[in-house]
């Protein structure tokens, strides 16, 4: 295992990470945030951006999508707010500093989230994924990019060896697919919609999970109050 992260070791990194985040990650990851985005637009216009950084994505959602953007690091924060004024991104409603753990919204009002590239970020991923997914409406879904850690090989060494210096570099490279797998399977109301490697040389994942609506059938009328008199 490698060194554990924490929400101030991740936003010291991020805060290093920030001036040069988008000619480091860009284009590497862009497929990625494309193909997170369109799987969201298809749940409905509300969405919630988990773990925005500079907003890499936000030119891909449409103009009729109402997108809130939450992340943990301010100056991440700063260049996606830049990013915004300067393309005059109308999608994008809201950007707010929150922790993805402690969210700060009731349950169920987004139709979709969508988290690229999130969950080998952050302390804990499992905790992380139960507050994404609270905040998702019955019938919509979380979206994730995530790369998931070879099991064997070269790869797989090369893995463990970034591991070790997991705080230093922000995220955490050996992340497992149980770590996602295991999490659906003990929560009722969750299924695992698609897994779907992408390129460039399905280096990641992209992952969507639904929540079962809620049958109309269970749905209980109001009783109506009886008239006075």
């Amino acid at each position: 295992m490698g060194a554990d992260l924490d929400n101030a070791g991740v936003e010291k990194a991020y805060a290093r990470w920030a001036p040069v985040y988008d000619l480091v990650f860009d284009t590497v990851m862009s497929a990625g945030r494309r193909e997170a985005v369109a799987a969201a637009e298809r749940c409905g216009p509300r969405i919630l951006d988990a773990g925005a950084g500079t907003g890499l994505e936000f030119t891909y959602f449409s103009p009729a999508s109402e997108v809130t953007a939450v992340d943990l690091s301010e100056a991440m924060l700063r260049k996606a707010k830049q990013r915004v004024e300067e393309a005059r991104l109308t999608a994008v409603r809201g950007i707010l500093v929150m922790d993805a753990t402690r969210l700060a919204f009731n349950d169920g009002v987004f139709d979709a989230v969508v988290a690229p590239y999130v969950l080998t970020v952050v302390p804990d991923p499992e905790r992380t994924l139960d507050e994404l997914m609270r905040v998702v409406r019955p019938g919509g879904e979380l979206v994730l990019v995530n790369h998931i850690g070879a099991e064997s090989g070269p790869l797989a060494t090369l893995e463990g060896w970034l591991a070790r210096h997991t705080r230093d570099i922000g995220w955490r490279p050996e992340f497992p697919w149980s770590r996602v797998g295991d999490w659906i399977d003990v929560r009722p109301g969750l299924h695992l919609l698609e897994r779907r490697k992408l390129s460039p040389f399905g280096l990641f994942t992209l992952i969507r999970i639904g929540k079962t609506a809620v049958p109309q059938s269970a749905v209980q009328a109001v009783p109506q109050a009886a008239d006075a008199g």
